[in-house]
């Protein structure tokens, strides 16, 4: 059994055709992993819905009771990606020793279809909560990265590894 928990961040964005603005309503998560034909055991539970900009060490706090009261060791956590890496690192200072934390999220929201990469890095963070041993990692762009070794590039916008192997 996977736990996924939801978070909030551009995966379950919807876009108002009036004001332009991005908004939260509900998760997309239920619906992509019926589309992708999802045969994982996983129990969704929604923790809060909010951009990662505005998430703050409370928030972080709740994703963290539930990681350590979850009775999986496989967890998946959907996340917005301007502060994935603060909320990865504020897990791995807790010392959570017996699970597989696997953090994603997506550049563009699931409402957008196609360019969105959301799905990609949905279905490339189960794999990877499936087969990664005990520790905090964040997922995107088919990559997987320990929490300590990772940055979202401010030019590329791609998430790269901080210590790069030669």
């Amino acid at each position: 059994m996977i736990q996924v928990f939801i978070t909030g961040g551009t995966f379950d964005k919807q876009y108002n055709y009036i004001t332009g603005k991005l908004y939260f309503q509900d998760t997309h998560l239920p619906q992509m992993f019926e589309r992708g034909r999802c045969t994982l055991d996983i129990n969704v539970k929604t923790l809060m819905m909010v951009d990662s900009l505005e998430m703050t060490d409370s928030d972080r706090e709740i994703i963290a009771h539930n990681i350590r009261r979850s009775e999986y060791n496989k967890i998946l956590v959907t996340h917005g990606t301007d502060r994935i890496v603060h909320t990865a690192q504020y897990l791995a200072r807790l010392d959570i020793h017996d699970k597989t934390v696997v953090l994603t999220g997506a550049m563009v929201p699931y409402a957008f279809g196609t360019s969105s990469d959301g799905f990609f890095n949905l279905g490339s963070a189960l794999a990877f909560a499936q087969t990664l041993p005990y520790g905090i990692y964040i997922a995107m762009n088919g990559r997987f990265f320990s929490w300590d070794n990772v940055y979202k590039n401010p030019k590329t916008g791609y998430f790269e590894e901080i210590n790069q192997a030669d």
